[in-house]
């Protein structure tokens, strides 16, 4: 697995292709807008990859959310403060709230839990893939470690309001383009997370528990999974983005050592709760 001194730029050379399997780049300067042409989380924009030429300004991310406006998705950004420094009080300028989660990296083999026995990887035929693509959705509406009000009548709803996402889901699935893990009882997921591999190098992504589901350790069981499938798959860097400090301990007992901040920008009251950059519990 990836050293703890493994070079930021690996990453940013991950998070500029995986978008481009499932969408289109949009050229703004120093920074790019990528749009999704499929059913599933919507994109942002980032720091445009290797750009030599000036720092972003406010008036440049003014562009972009003038587009994403035109377009109708999300006026969503994303970055690594390390890598771009400069660009959070540009992003702020333009009435953006900026929010910080630890970037950490897979540093050590230790030793996994013990595979828990409502957790399974799931293939594109799965009947609980619906709701596996359903439950983030809910737990991030509600977010946090804490036991929530939220359960099966929400997810429910989600699994209705999401079956469009389904079929692109599963062609992912049987491309390799993405591997889910979800924690299954009583007929749906309560817990579920993603990574999703390009090349030798994969993002855990949107780990979610059903708030009235949590406290439980399935968020970390669903976790352990991708990283057994991840190292399986012989993925030697495998990162994520921590949803706060709590979250992230959690992911240091895996062997997870932050290595950087992934900052996320979104409008102060956002239409409709976002994917955030990493996993809930």
């Amino acid at each position: 697995m990836t050293t703890q001194n493994q070079p930021l730029d690996l990453l940013e050379g991950y998070y500029d292709s995986v978008p481009r399997a499932a969408g289109r780049a949009e050229d703004f300067g120093p920074l790019t807008l990528f749009v999704r042409e499929t059913a599933g989380w919507p994109y942002y924009a980032r720091p445009t990859l290797d750009w030599t030429g000036p720092a972003a300004t406010a008036k440049d991310v003014e562009r972009v959310r003038e587009r994403q406006r035109e377009l109708g998705v999300p006026e969503a950004f994303e970055w690594v403060a390390e890598v771009s420094p400069g660009l959070r009080e540009a992003v702020a300028a333009t009435g953006l709230r900026v929010h910080a989660h630890p970037l950490m990296v897979l540093t050590e083999d230790l030793p996994l839990p013990e595979p828990h026995p409502l957790v399974r990887v799931l293939g594109p035929e799965d009947p609980f893939l619906a709701s596996a693509l359903a439950v983030p959705h809910v737990a991030f509406a509600a977010p946090g470690t804490a036991v929530g009000e939220a359960g099966l009548a929400e997810l429910a709803a989600a699994i209705t309001d999401r079956a469009g996402e389904v079929p692109g889901a599963a062609d992912r699935i049987r491309a390799g383009r993405t591997v889910l893990a979800a924690a299954v009882e009583d007929g749906v997921a309560l817990c579920s997370g993603m990574h999703l591999p390009v090349g030798r190098v994969s993002e855990i992504a949107g780990v979610g528990t059903l708030p009235s589901a949590r406290r439980r350790g399935l968020g970390l069981a669903v976790t352990a999974a991708l990283v057994a499938d991840a190292r399986a798959a012989g993925v030697d860097t495998l990162f994520l983005s921590a949803g706060d400090e709590d979250v992230a301990r959690m992911y240091g007992r895996l062997g997870f050592t932050r290595v950087a901040t992934a900052l996320i920008a979104e409008p102060e009251e956002p239409a409709e709760p976002e994917e955030p950059a990493g996993p809930a519990e």
